[in-house]
């Protein structure tokens, strides 16, 4: 980079400004070194809108294998980045469960689908590293998803009680944030002692023990299956479950239906199912932790792992450019890559 680029690049900083002309300053003044020889495989969570999803939900369609969204697009700017060598073959995932473990089995190079960055999804059920994830290009926080009737009774995670019944996914952190905010599992995912766990083969009672533990990266083996939660006090709610196969449609039709009084999940993904149901669902409550989402890499592929991070924090403009950016102008990382492009143009 140039002292005078380096300079306007200082100024900037300092009156907070997103000067195109910094961004553009930052690429790599040498030769670009291709990130991969081949089209990578890449597997994305298929129900996941806005951030990650197909464009038709039915499995058997055409649609089902058309990759959409904020992820989507960031793919695509990737591809767009002359030099950088990435293309992407795209592979719907229908179930989010252990979705981010997938990289590391030979059908996939490279997983997303709105995965929060956690140190607990780089290992497996034997504790084994299995993955790396990229650097965060995505910030996440939690909330419930209500019917606008009930909302005022659920403005706080302070204000569920025993008599309300939410709904989540298994091994995610909407489920995980919902458990620790409302007592049911400490920080390391301990369940409280005296909660009941609703499973095919009967009901379990938690001892307080690391015999009975939930994860945003998975579970006790006997928890497996489990179909709800039942607290010790009234001042925790019931957790319910539609089945390991279930995803987000199913639970917002339980919501619509008033088999479950909220849906705990991502923010992101209920303002959208809010702003579809058009009045009928809002966001509640919020959660105040801030997380970052990226994508998972085998834990081997040590070259990949850096020249994605160092193009993606490029897109991104380390992590200053996100999903809200995104929202106002769908073509922001397109824009990006192009500004790369002519950065890296070579000299006639």
């Amino acid at each position: 980079m140039s002292r005078l680029s380096l300079l306007l690049c200082r100024v900037a900083s300092a009156l907070i400004l997103p000067c195109l002309l910094c961004l553009a300053a930052a690429a790599d003044d040498g030769e670009t070194q291709a990130c991969a020889d081949d089209p990578l495989d890449f597997g994305f969570y298929a129900f996941f809108d806005p951030v990650s999803y197909s464009a038709d939900a039915d499995p058997n369609s055409e649609g089902f294998y058309e990759h959409l969204g904020y992820e989507a697009d960031l793919l695509t700017a990737l591809e767009t980045m002359e030099g950088v060598g990435l293309s992407f073959s795209r592979h719907p995932i229908p179930v989010f469960d252990e979705i981010w473990l997938a990289s590391a089995t030979p059908q996939y190079d490279i997983v997303g689908g709105g995965i929060t960055i956690l140190d607990s999804r780089r290992r497996d059920a034997e504790g084994e590293e299995r993955v790396a994830f990229t650097s965060g290009h995505i910030t996440f926080r939690q909330s419930l998803l209500a019917r606008a009737e009930d909302a005022a009774g659920l403005s706080g995670y302070d204000k569920l009680s025993s008599d309300l019944r939410v709904g989540a996914l298994t091994s995610t952190t909407g489920e995980f944030r919902l458990l620790e905010l409302t007592g049911y599992v400490d920080e390391n995912g301990v369940l409280a002692a005296g909660v009941k766990i609703d499973t095919p083969q009967g009901v379990l009672i938690a001892d307080g023990s690391d015999d009975y533990i939930i994860t945003p990266a998975g579970e006790s083996p006997g928890l497996v299956e489990r179909t709800g939660l039942r607290p010790p006090v009234e001042t925790m709610p019931q957790v319910v479950y539609l089945g390991r196969e279930a995803g987000e449609s199913e639970l917002i039709e339980a919501l619509h239906d008033k088999t479950i009084d909220a849906f705990a999940r991502g923010d992101l993904g209920n303002q959208a199912a809010a702003h579809a149901s058009e009045g009928a669902l809002v966001v509640a409550a919020r959660d105040d932790k801030i997380e970052y989402g990226g994508f998972s890499l085998d834990i081997n592929a040590v070259e990949l792992l850096a020249c994605l991070d160092e193009k993606i924090n490029w897109l991104t403009d380390n992590r200053r450019l996100g999903f809200e950016d995104w929202v106002e102008q769908p073509m922001i990382f397109v824009r990006r890559a192009r500004i790369w492009n002519e950065r890296n143009a070579p000299e006639e």
